[in-house]
Order: C-alpha cells, then structure tokens, then sequence
C-alpha cells in the first residue's frame, strides 16, 4: 500500500523467532493466486501457524492474541531467509504491518520489504532482546520509528538506536512512491539529459 512514511509510533506484535522462513510468512501454496489483493495475503500470513488443520484459529500464536496487535512486528534474527517469494511481502504489508524490526533480514526480503512500503529496522541484538523484553511485560508498549532522522525509540525504556536504509528508498518511503512513480516523477530530467546527450 502506498503510503507517506514519517514518525510511525505504535503498539508490537512480537515473534521471537529465528530463522523465520518466507514459507512460513507466506505458504508456497497461496503462490498460486492469480491476484495481487493486499487483504488475500494479509489474511494468510503466517497461515500455517495462525490456523489448525481445520481452519479455526490456534489460540497459542502471537496474531490470535488480542493483547498483541500494532503496525509493527518485531521478529528473531534473520527474519525472511529462504525463497526471494515477493507474496511474503505482499502478506505483511497487507495484514498492515508498516515496519519490522530485526536484527537481520535476508537481503531479498529485505528489499522486497522497501519495495512494497513495509520498512526493514535493523537492530542490534540487545536492543531487539530488550524490545522483546518490554513486550512481553507490557503488551502495550509502544515504539517510535522516525524514518526523517532514521532513529528507532523503545518507548519504554526510552533507549534509541540508529538504523540505516539507501537513501533511495527513504525517498521513496517518504514521498509514497514506488519505482515507476520515481521514474515519471523525474520525466521531465531524465528528457532534458537525453536532449542534451543527443
């Protein structure tokens, strides 16, 4: 979903697991689908896990939980390895997640992520640790990610850290645009330049 990226302050879901797969973020079977629908992948996030065998939801995982909910997930370390699947993207976003924090994400995840207007925070492990510390003690904890100065703030403890994103695409998180909206953004440049290189 295209939207302005600013200060993006609010309550965690917390998946305090490593090595989180894009076939557990979005089962290979969905890859199948014929529509890009944001809800579609939203509702089958993490669907093996959210969903018994009959369908009825699985008390026992975090997005089943009232007490957890927000636009930010914050997940183990290496979140998003395996296939470069964009749908797990796609999932994430469409549930309504605008930011995930880690201390380390694939790097095609990662940027299918930017590509799709859910922003990777890349943390150290203390913080993240901490994070999920305050979590799990206060459900309600929130988190302040102010994109402008690239600065992520536990709310609770009042503990910040700096994270860093291309500069490119934090234009691009900023001004709602994807890669085409860049490219017609700057049509009248990129025609000059060709005019004058003719």
């Amino acid at each position: 979903m295209k939207q302005k990226f600013n200060i993006i302050k609010s309550t965690c879901v917390p998946l305090p697991l490593e090595n989180v797969d894009t076939d557990q973020i979005i089962p290979a079977r969905f890859l199948k689908a014929t529509t890009k629908d944001e809800k579609f992948f939203g509702d089958n996030l993490f669907c093996d896990w959210r969903f018994k065998a009959d369908g009825t939801p699985n008390a026992d995982f975090v997005l089943n939980n009232p007490a957890y909910g927000g636009e930010i997930l914050v997940a183990g370390k290496n979140f998003g390895s395996g296939s470069s699947r964009e749908h797990a993207a796609w999932a994430i976003a469409g549930y309504g997640f605008k930011v995930v924090i880690s201390s380390f994400f694939a790097d095609i995840h990662k940027n299918n992520e930017l590509n799709n207007f859910v922003l990777p925070v890349v943390v150290s492990e203390p913080f993240l640790a901490e994070l999920f510390d305050s979590i799990a003690k206060d459900p309600k904890t929130e988190v302040t990610v102010d994109v402008p100065a690239q600065i992520v703030t536990n709310n609770a403890t009042g503990r910040s850290e700096h994270f860093d994103i291309n500069g490119y695409k934090k234009y691009c998180l900023m001004n709602a645009l994807d890669d085409i909206d860049f490219l017609l953004q700057s049509k009248d440049k990129i025609e000059a330049w060709e005019k004058a290189n003719e």
